[in-house]
């Protein structure tokens, strides 16, 4: 889905960021990584989830090195933390991954960890930055009529509401496939 907003001056206007929880699972095989304890790593082997996980020692091991920890974070479209080792996090890779944007969000115990991973691949971000176009996956083509229309329909109430004039901010929303024609919603 790409949206154009109108009437929107980034560099006056309050930038805006927020995440949604769509319904359906638009990016089922999101690539993730989880820096773990011991509990999350034995939860993993325990339940089969499909995410990578690496602990603190391994990223001791890239000594801050800017290259290695950009290259190692790049592989990933997002990261996972346990809430125990968030805080370590920064201290031990340094700021390189929250220049990159791929700052880990966190995982608690309170919450079973399949849940967190399906929550974050079913979940789209919008973000203001200096353009006034954005773009997020909603949708899969194996997804029947209703679930895309469901998740088109809450991603855009959901931007609408992080607007300042609410839907009277958005120009056009296009639905984009890989290989068809583009629709225009608004």
């Amino acid at each position: 889905m790409q949206i154009a907003l109108k009437d929107y001056d980034p560099q006056k206007d309050k930038r805006f960021v927020g995440s949604v929880r769509l319904p359906a699972v638009p990016r089922p095989n999101l690539k993730l990584c989880l820096i773990a304890d011991a509990k999350h790593a034995e939860e993993v082997q325990k339940n089969n989830i499909d995410i990578e996980v690496t602990d603190l020692e391994t990223l001791k091991k890239f000594n801050k090195d800017k290259k290695l920890v950009k290259g190692w974070a790049k592989k990933y479209s997002m990261l996972l933390a346990s809430d125990t080792l968030l805080k370590k996090v920064p201290v031990i890779v340094g700021p390189i991954l929250t220049r990159i944007n791929r700052f880990p969000q966190v995982v608690t115990h309170n919450t079973p960890l399949s849940q967190a991973v399906a929550d974050v691949r079913a979940s789209v971000k919008f973000q203001l930055k200096k353009v006034t176009c954005m773009a997020c996956a909603v949708a899969r083509v194996d997804m029947t009529d209703e679930e895309v229309a469901k998740n088109v329909m809450m991603a855009i109430n959901f931007l609408a509401s992080l607007l300042k004039k609410g839907q009277h901010n958005l120009k056009s929303v296009v639905i984009k496939t890989t290989m068809g024609k583009p629709v225009r919603i608004l």
